[in-house]
């Protein structure tokens, strides 16, 4: 995306200050998630891949992830 303002001749539709807010804090969430992503990546430069040992194996990471989703919503019947 470009960091240039939008043209002069094209008026912006303002947002609600609430609407405002929660974009705000959205964008601070998506740059701390791209943060510490970027953050693991320099650390694997730096140091390499670490030992499989020290790993968690996808499939694992997946069931515990899809476990938490249906945590989070009720069975439908």
């Amino acid at each position: 995306m470009s960091e240039q303002p939008a043209p002069a001749d094209h008026a912006r539709q303002q947002l609600e200050p609430d609407t405002a807010d929660e974009l705000r804090a959205y964008a601070a969430r998506t740059r701390e998630s791209a943060d510490q992503l970027a953050a693991v990546l320099e650390d694997i430069a730096t140091n390499g891949l670490p030992a499989v040992e020290d790993c968690t194996p996808w499939e694992k990471l997946r069931e515990t992830h899809l476990a938490r989703l249906a945590a989070q919503r009720p069975a439908v019947a």
